[in-house]
């Protein structure tokens, strides 16, 4: 089984959200439903970015390893790296 590690953005909060799942589509659905928590109050969620990873501790340890670094610049410097060098 295939696990994510992936970031979403919303234009209406002007917010990313740092996750990982096993199911991209079914995972950006829940978001973009009401729903209490962070995701809940915008509905327009975008995945920007992800990484596939072979587990799902592997994608666990990236979504923590990006989450330290607090810095939205960075993380916006990782989705323009991923944008003009897609697989």
């Amino acid at each position: 089984m295939d696990y994510y590690f992936y970031i979403l953005f919303s234009y209406q909060a002007d917010k990313y959200y740092i996750g990982h799942t096993n199911d991209l589509s079914e995972r950006l659905r829940k978001h973009n439903s009401k729903h209490l928590g962070f995701t809940g109050k915008n509905n327009d969620w975008q995945i920007v970015y992800s990484e596939n990873y072979n587990t799902k501790t592997e994608a666990y340890a990236r979504e923590r390893q990006v989450k330290k670094w607090k810095n939205r610049q960075r993380i916006k410097q990782l989705i323009s790296n991923y944008s003009e060098h897609p697989d």
